[in-house]
């Protein structure tokens, strides 16, 4: 397993605990300290949402804008802006791939969200689950493969990509999949 700062710690410690049942209580966690650090650790040379505010030009006023953030993330006020979408080009294809890029203060309350779930879910994943994780590569999972494929005689490997699945997928089913593990109270 990962290893966490204390706060994410103590959450992987009660979802580890309490595996069989919702966790409620994570609103405190998410305080002015917990979306500093959430700012802290974005990439300072992303592109710019729909606002075309940078890193550095949200961080001028850091302390102002994480306490309105806060305010509006927890009083249920905060609707995410607009994504700012553009088409980049699909490796061996002339197709092109639509891809939303939020504000700097959209990206500062997903990552700090994503802080707050991720000790959660982590529990959930099996051993040669590779995407988007802490601590795991694409080249892990390459050897991973590797290794299985050798270990198990396997003679057929069929690479899958369900097209435009993010276009499609139900976003309500999503929603039901993460109220098993997290519920607000």
């Amino acid at each position: 397993m990962c290893t966490y700062p204390p706060k994410r710690q103590r959450i992987a410690e009660i979802a580890k605990r309490h595996r069989e049942e919702p966790i409620t209580l994570l609103h405190h966690y998410l305080d002015e300290a917990w979306l500093t650090v959430a700012y802290y650790s974005l990439s300072k040379d992303k592109a710019t949402g729909v606002d075309h505010q940078s890193w550095l030009e949200y961080g001028e006023n850091l302390e102002e804008n994480i306490k309105s953030l806060l305010n509006r993330a927890k009083s249920g006020s905060y609707k995410a802006p607009p994504v700012r979408g553009v088409n980049i080009p699909k490796p061996g294809s002339k197709e092109k791939r639509k891809l939303g890029i939020p504000t700097t203060e959209d990206k500062v309350l997903q990552k700090a969200v994503l802080m707050l779930l991720e000790p959660i879910y982590e529990l959930e994943f099996l051993e040669f689950s590779f995407g988007f994780r802490r601590g795991k590569s694409q080249h892990q999972g390459l050897e991973y493969l590797w290794k299985g494929i050798m270990d198990n005689n396997i003679q057929w490997v069929i690479d899958l990509d369900i097209r435009k699945f993010f276009d499609t997928v139900k976003h309500e089913i999503l929603r039901q999949l993460l109220r098993i593990r997290v519920v607000r109270a």
